[in-house]
C-alpha cells in the first residue's frame, strides 16, 4: 500500500547498501584527522532537536535518518550543519548560484515529480474500479479506477458531486473507498495505533520504556506536522502501541511513525494496526444508550482494541 511517506524504505536503502558502502571505503582518506569524539560530538550536534525543531527547512532530516541503522550514522557527517534553508539560499545568492534559488523544492514523491499520480501509478498497475460509498449512509456516490490511487484524509473526486468528500477508510478486498462529508470528519481521527518493531536510533528501546513498559514521548507521522504528546506502550516482541493524548487526523497503515523525547529523534516504526475511529467510537455509545430501550440485556461490552502485549 502507498503511503504518504514512500521515500522511508527508498531512503534506508540508498544510506544502508550504496552510500554507507562508498563511505566504508573512503573512510580514512576523507576522515584522516577526526577524533572518534570529534565525530560524536558533531552528529549529536547535527541531530540535536533543539536545532532541527522550530526551524523550517530541518524538519525533514529525521523523517529520513530516523530508519537508518546506527553503524551508517557513525560514519555520516552533515556539512550544513545546523545551518537552515534560508541561510543556504542566502550564501546560494551570494555566490549567484540563481539557478538553485529558481528551483523548485520537491514536496511531492521524488521520482514521480510534475507528472499525474494517478496516471503514473496506472501504467504500472492494472485498474481496480470500484465504488464511493458514504460511511454515514452506504449510500454509493461514484466509482474510481482503483483504491490504491487514494490516501487517507485526501479529497476524493467524485464526478457530478460538486461539494467535497474526503477518503476515511479503503476495503481492499472489495475495492470500495469510503468517504466523509467534510475535512474534519470523525471517521478520519483516531487516536490508537500499533507499529511494526520500532527502529530506535541508539540501538536499543529507551531506560524508562524497558523499565515502565510505559513512557511519555511525542511522535509525528507526516513531513512538517507538528508533534503529538503520546503515550508508548511495549509490547513484548518489540512492537508499541502508540496513545496520542489527542485524536489525530489521517492516521494510515503503511506509514512510519517517528518519535521524540524531548530534544532527541528516538526513531520509528512501520504502522501496522490502527485503533476505531472516533466516528466509530460515537456510533458505539450511540447504540449503548439506546440498546436498554430495545432490549433487556442491555448494552454490549465491546473492549475494543487496546495496548495489549
Amino acid at each position: 500500500m502507498l503511503g504518504l511517506l514512500p521515500e522511508e524504505p527508498c531512503g534506508s536503502w540508498l544510506h544502508k547498501w550504496f552510500f554507507l558502502k562508498d563511505a566504508r571505503f573512503q573512510e580514512q582518506m576523507l576522515l584522516p584527522q577526526a577524533t572518534t569524539q570529534e565525530l560524536h560530538w558533531r552528529m549529536k550536534k547535527s541531530f540535536s532537536r533543539s536545532i532541527l525543531r522550530g526551524q523550517k527547512g530541518f524538519s525533514e532530516i529525521d523523517l529520513k535518518l530516523e530508519i537508518v541503522s546506527q553503524d551508517a550514522l557513525r560514519r555520516t557527517i552533515f556539512p550544513l550543519g545546523g545551518l537552515t534553508k534560508d541561510f543556504v539560499k542566502k550564501i546560494a545568492a551570494e555566490n549567484r548560484l540563481h539557478h538553485v534559488l529558481q528551483k523548485k523544492e520537491s514536496m511531492g514523491i521524488c521520482f514521480v515529480g510534475k507528472r499525474n499520480f494517478e496516471h503514473f501509478i496506472l501504467q504500472y498497475l492494472q485498474p481496480r474500479p470500484g465504488k464511493f460509498i458514504s460511511i454515514e449512509d452506504n449510500t454509493v456516490l461514484g466509482t474510481h479506477k482503483g483504491w490504491f490511487l487514494y490516501t487517507l484524509g485526501q479529497r476524493a473526486k467524485i464526478s457530478g458531486l460538486r461539494e467535497p468528500w474526503y477518503v476515511v477508510e479503503k476495503d481492499a478486498a472489495k475495492g470500495d473507498v469510503l468517504v466523509a462529508p467534510r475535512t474534519d470528519h470523525p471517521a478520519l481521527y483516531r487516536d490508537l495505533l500499533r507499529t511494526s518493531c520500532v527502529h530506535w536510533i541508539a540501538e536499543e528501546p529507551p531506560a524508562a520504556l524497558v523499565r515502565d513498559k510505559m513512557m511519555e514521548c511525542h511522535f509525528r507521522f507526516r513531513h512538517q506536522m507538528a508533534l503529538v504528546p503520546c503515550v508508548l506502550t511495549l509490547n513484548q516482541d518489540g512492537t508499541v502501541w502508540v496513545t496520542a493524548v489527542k485524536a489525530v487526523r489521517a492516521l494510515a497503515l503503511g506509514q512510519f511513525a517517528v518519535f521524540y523525547k524531548g530534544d532527541e529523534c528516538l526513531g520509528s516504526g512501520k504502522i501496522l494496526r490502527l485503533g476505531p475511529s472516533a466516528y466509530t467510537l460515537q456510533k458505539g455509545r450511540s447504540r449503548a444508550r439506546v440498546a436498554p430501550e430495545g432490549s433487556s440485556e442491555g448494552p454490549s461490552k465491546d473492549p475494543g482494541p487496546g495496548p495489549t502485549p
